[in-house]
């Protein structure tokens, strides 16, 4: 498991240097007037809401650039985006990206359940070794702020919904946009209780 994270790290931090220049170079105002049309669904300022879309806001730049190059390109499936960036040059995922990064993230309240909580922490700092299921901090930080360099998303502050539902889609591989299938492979060995327990710690992490 070290080796394919260390190995994913590598291959991640070689895509982003590919894309440095549209990084420099994004323009957090051109990325708001383009992100009009996502606040219907994502919020104004990123800040989703419904539990059915994420929260954009304060997520790192590289990740949500490639969300946005992914479902355009067909790399990702995502019913509810059809058509929305169909005209996006890969400047203005950039732009947007860099947008709703530049916005405060959201702060979310857990359910204070000591056993979920309990359960929670344990996955996200340490895993289940027993399971091979590595701790989410790892890749998305004690804080849950992700890391940008390897398109790692920040998860703090997520709908346990969304969450959730994310979890599973890689569990039953309706979603492989992830790089050598590390979502995929550690989402399927976790149980729905694993999911939720995660999703509701993860929600209060910062």
């Amino acid at each position: 498991m070290r080796k394919l994270l260390a190995s994913l790290a590598f291959t991640m931090g070689a895509v982003g240097a590919a894309h440095a220049d549209l990084e420099a170079d994004a323009d957090a105002a051109a990325g708001r007037e383009k992100a009009q049309s996502c606040a219907a669904c994502h919020g104004q300022s990123g800040i989703s809401p419904s539990s059915a879309f994420p929260h954009l806001a304060g997520q790192q730049m590289s990740y949500t650039a490639k969300q946005i190059m992914d479902i355009r390109d067909g790399h990702r499936l995502v019913p509810q985006m059809a058509g929305q960036v169909d005209d996006f040059s890969d400047q203005d995922a950039w732009d947007v990206a860099k947008y709703f990064a530049d916005q405060d993230a959201n702060l979310g309240q857990v359910d204070p359940d000591y056993e979920l909580l309990e359960r929670g922490e344990e996955l996200y700092r340490a895993g289940d070794l027993s399971r091979g299921i590595p701790a989410c901090a790892a890749c998305h930080t004690p804080t849950g702020e992700g890391i940008g360099s390897a398109i790692y998303p920040a998860l703090s502050g997520q709908f346990v919904e969304y969450t959730v539902a994310t979890l599973q889609d890689f569990a039953s591989g309706e979603r492989a946009n992830d790089p050598a299938n590390i979502m995929r492979d550690i989402a399927a060995k976790m149980s729905d209780a694993d999911m939720e327990a995660v999703a509701n710690y993860v929600l209060g992490l910062h």
